[in-house]
């Protein structure tokens, strides 16, 4: 909401101080730069041919600028140039009112000048129009700059990988366990009781037939 106040305040003295400006270089444009150096010159002005050309040229360009709001702060520092010189060499020993010839006006535009000097002419004009396109421009090319140093993320795949050096160990498969058989040459825990009972002279026990199961 302030900027917007102020957008249009300083709208509203552009317009208002580049038409006084303006009216007063054309009437100098009108005289002729010639009668205005030769006026200059009783007016105890120094280079009264160059100052008359200085100012006729910097008060119509620089009303018409204010107008349109084109290079304000530059025509503000010219201005305001042109102002302290009437101060200094025409005004100053006449006082302040406009009506004795003091530097009432040309202190009041001389303010004027040097606050659009210091602040600018605001968004509406010209100038306005050319920074918002290079801040838009130039946030545009920052965003650019930063999408293409971020780092791209790889995409995820389907595959999942373990750590270097973590393995899963394969399950052995289950092997049904398998009855134990008779093998030659083995002796068994039969053979060792006919082996007792024969040392003992007892008649060995009665063995049981093999099953037919055991034998196949």
């Amino acid at each position: 909401m302030k900027k917007v106040v102020f957008d249009v305040a300083a709208l509203i003295a552009r317009v208002v101080t580049g038409v006084i400006f303006l009216v007063h270089g054309s009437q100098k444009w009108d005289g002729g730069l010639a009668a205005t150096g030769q006026a200059f010159k009783g007016m105890g002005i120094p280079m009264p041919e160059l100052a008359a050309m200085f100012s006729t040229v910097v008060e119509m360009a620089g009303g018409i600028f204010l107008i349109l709001g084109l290079l304000v702060r530059l025509v503000g520092l010219l201005l305001l140039i042109n102002m302290l010189g009437a101060i200094t060499y025409v005004h100053a020993g006449h006082g302040v009112l406009s009506s004795a010839g003091g530097w009432e006006l040309p202190g009041a535009l001389g303010a004027l000048a040097l606050l659009f000097l210091a602040l600018g002419g605001g968004r509406i004009g010209i100038d306005g129009i050319f920074a918002a396109m290079f801040r838009r421009r130039s946030e545009r090319r920052a965003a650019e700059e930063e999408s293409t140093a971020r780092p791209q993320r790889p995409e995820p795949s389907n595959v999942t990988t373990r750590p270097a050096g973590l393995t899963t160990p394969a399950e052995a498969p289950r092997v049904p366990r398998q009855p134990t058989e008779h093998r030659a040459g083995v002796v068994n825990d039969d053979d060792m009781r006919d082996i007792d009972a024969l040392v003992s002279d007892e008649p060995p026990p009665h063995r049981k037939p093999p099953n037919r199961s055991d034998a196949v």
